[in-house]
């Protein structure tokens, strides 16, 4: 390839390589500007193929970044699945949580004159707009299962056998929870062991998960990476004419 050639290609990966960078800013503010992400990762794709020849693997790289700039957006409590629309993580369940400390345990109860185990935790949730059964059985079946006590993280859920009771995790081998008729809403120190326990659920992520402008930053550098590669290959082919 002559070097005229090459300095054209470059010229034309650069340019959408702009074209990229700014549909990813774009990105996150609107669901549109996500599909001219995509149209542009795409695009780039095109022209990254046509200077390497290697068109599947370009179409890969950028099938895989806007898959991961894609944000999830169930805010309804499920099973098998986190619930992440809403953004909260388990810091905001213990935190939100701690504001019913000292209300009384009524059954059946789900707000500040009184509530029960499963209502805490269903109100809990509903403050931070994600959506969960109201009982324990059916709170028992959301989110996904926390192998045992020692992977548990703030937030987590707690179900012992029989599924007659549910705390909220708080850490450092603590729980909160309503207890029982008698009794307010309370930390005190996780009397379950492994062996108690029917299920450790996690409703929604432990940890807040990247922004989408962070993903389609991270996708944008991918991007000049790819491009960096398809030059140095581009030049050296050009120096081996």
């Amino acid at each position: 390839m002559s070097v005229e050639a090459v300095l054209s290609r470059i010229s034309e990966i650069r340019s959408q390589i702009d074209t990229l960078r700014g549909g990813s800013a774009a990105a996150t503010s609107t669901s549109s500007s996500a599909g001219s992400t995509s149209a542009s990762s795409s695009a780039f794709a095109d022209a990254l193929a046509t200077a390497t020849g290697n068109t599947g693997t370009a179409t890969a790289a950028a099938a895989a970044a806007t898959t991961s700039s894609a944000p999830a957006t169930s805010v309804d409590a499920g099973a098998g699945t986190l619930a992440t629309g809403s953004g909260a993580t388990g810091s905001d369940v213990v935190a939100d949580a701690k504001k019913y400390l000292g209300v009384p345990y009524v059954f059946g109860g789900t707000t500040t004159a009184g509530m029960d185990c499963s209502g805490l935790v269903q109100t809990v949730f509903k403050d931070l707009g994600v959506t969960m059964p109201r009982v324990v059985p059916d709170q028992a079946k959301m989110g996904v299962e926390v192998g045992s006590l020692k992977d548990a993280q703030p937030g987590d859920l707690i179900i012992p056998k029989g599924e007659g009771h549910v705390v909220i995790y708080v850490g450092d081998g603590k729980v909160l929870h309503a207890p029982r008729p008698g009794k307010d809403v309370r930390i005190v120190d996780n009397w379950y062991s492994d062996a108690d326990i029917a299920t450790i659920r996690r409703i929604v992520p432990a940890q807040a998960s990247a922004t989408p402008a962070t993903t389609a930053t991270t996708a944008a550098s991918s991007a000049t990476d790819l491009q960096t590669a398809a030059l140095l290959s581009m030049m050296q082919s050009g120096s081996a004419a």
